[in-house]
This record gives C-alpha cells, structure tokens and sequence, in this order.
C-alpha cells in the first residue's frame, strides 16, 4: 500500500528571516490553533502550487509559541520548485501541512549522542539537541559548514547546548575530522548524522573501519535532487503474480508501480526512510540510497525502489 494518508492542515506564515545567505528560517501559525505533538526528528509535508509536496524538518527553536512550527529551507541551486517556492513566501501566506512524521527518531538509549551536522542537516539536529538537553541526557553536538557565515541557526544552538557545541569550517583549522571524533566518541556512544550524502558515507565507512556496530549509527540525507539525465529504461516483474511493468528513464519503480495500477508501500521517496525496502529475486540492481550497508547493497538482495534502479535489463522484485 501506499505511504498512509494523512490530513493536510493550513498553516499562515507569521515571520520569515535570512538565516544565511541561502537559507531562510519561516514560522508558521497553525490555522486550527492545534499543532499535533513531534519528538525530535520529524518532518512535515508541504504542498506545492504545481502538485506534489516537499519535506522539511521540525526545529525546536528556544521560546517557539506552542501554536507554531519553526522550518529551516535551503535555497537549492538546483531546485525543482520546492525551495524557490519557500524562499518566495510573503508573511501573511497560507499553506496546506500535513504531518508530522517522523523517520529518523532519538532512540532510548542511555549512552550518550553524538550528534553531526552538515549544512541544513542541522535543522533536525537541532531538535535532538534540544530534546536531549531537557531531558538531562548527554551529548556533544557538532556542526560544520565550508566557511563562517554559512551556518543557520548558530545562536540558537548556543543557548541550547552551551560548551557542548562545536563548529567546524572547512576552510580553518577546526574543519570536522570524523576520524579523530568518533575515535573519541564515549564508549557505546550513538550517533546521529545529517547532512550531505558525502559526510554520511565518510561517517558510515569511518564507523566501519573502527568497528563501529550498525545500529548505534543513525543518519537522514539532505540532498538536492539527483541529475537522472543518465537514466535508462528496464523492466520489473512482481515475484508473486508475473506482473512485469515497464520503467520508463524519466520515472522511478515507484511511478512505474502506481501507473500500472499496484500499491507499492513508501514514504520519503530519498532512499533514506527504507520504508519501500523490497526483496530482490532476480537482477542486479542500482543502489542509490543512503540506508543500506555496503554488506546489503553487495548481497543484491534487498534494494529502495523509491531511488534506486536496475544495472540489467530486468528485475525481479517481491513487493
């Protein structure tokens, strides 16, 4: 089936701020007054004037009136109309909302968090920041960005962690060296990482090589989306009944899937929820997704048909 139905709600934008030169902070008022409970970690959903929608992480802001949300939107080089319609917002603006959902949680783990951020990967950092804070459970956070002056929401993350923040630049001395900070990470230690897919695999392959276990390694993507001009068609067969669809280059399996009349289940449609995760029967597939291991991705077993594609001219799937 699909990613479950939820009820959009309309929401006024009542402030709006340069937070960088490229990213933009908003807060919106919910209509109805009522904004339903988050943790750390949850995203919305909002709608787009041509149709679709796009995912914005939740931030926990110091003194956030309780019938607001505070979002964070980079302003893509690239976008396909999600950013530059956020960054066009006028206060007094109404959108449609729904959510939240949350995919990338803080788990209920006694040892302390590493928390890593990259660029506007800090916008749920933030959060878990905060949550943990009030909760009087330990962490260090850490931030990096290419230079002073591109890192949103500074002063808020002070207030919040205090001597527990540390800024990285790329271009100084202090430019994030994951080598040497999970190495000196306390022992069983989590982390939790968002940012650019670059900074996810160095933490991930880091993590490996230090021997690191997969499960204290958490992370959620912040990427643009991917140039797809190099993409070829293939087919798919449904293990169970034979079905085979045809995936055209300029759609994903999950297009292919819904235009064929199937129910696919799947949420961020990134590759880093794994909620449309599916066995691979037959075929070698195109991994594109940031949640698998490099084990799983080897083993050709299992893939994200959200992102990823196929390598042969035919797979067999069980959905």
């Amino acid at each position: 089936m699909t990613s479950p139905t939820m009820t959009s709600t309309r929401y006024e934008l009542v402030a709006a701020g340069d937070e960088t030169a490229d990213v933009k902070r908003l807060i919106f008022r919910c209509c109805s007054g009522l904004v339903p409970d988050w943790r750390a970690g949850a995203h919305v959903r909002v709608a787009l004037p041509s149709g679709g929608s796009r995912a914005y992480s939740l931030m926990r802001l110091p003194d956030l009136a309780s019938d607001t949300i505070a979002l964070g939107v980079l302003r893509e080089t690239e976008s396909t109309g999600g950013s530059i319609f956020m960054h066009g917002l006028d206060a007094g603006a109404q959108i449609e909302i729904t959510g939240p959902e949350n995919h990338f949680p803080l788990g209920p783990y006694d040892a302390p968090a590493l928390l890593i951020a990259g660029g506007i990967g800090v916008t749920p950092i933030l959060s878990m920041a905060d949550e943990l804070a009030r909760d009087g459970r330990p962490f260090e956070m850490h931030y990096a960005g290419r230079s002073a002056g591109r890192l949103a929401f500074v002063d808020e993350l002070r207030a919040i962690c205090g001597e527990r923040l540390h800024l990285h630049y790329d271009d100084q001395d202090n430019a994030l060296d994951i080598k040497a900070l999970l190495a000196g990470a306390e022992a069983g230690a989590h982390a939790y990482i968002c940012g650019p897919a670059g900074m996810i695999e160095a933490v991930r392959a880091e993590a490996k090589a230090q021997g690191w276990a997969d499960e204290r390694i958490h992370f959620e993507l912040f990427t643009a989306d991917q140039d797809d001009t190099q993409n070829t068609a293939f087919d798919v067969e449904i293990h169970s009944t034979g079905q085979v669809v045809h995936v055209p280059a300029d759609k994903t399996i999950i297009e292919a899937l819904e235009d064929a009349g199937l129910d696919p289940l799947y949420d961020c449609q990134r590759g880093d929820c794994g909620i449309c995760q599916c066995d691979v029967i037959e075929g070698e597939p195109d991994h594109r997704d940031v949640i698998l291991t490099d084990d799983e991705k080897a083993s050709n077993t299992v893939m994200q048909i959200c992102v990823s594609r196929a390598k042969t001219p035919k797979l067999v799937i069980d959905i």
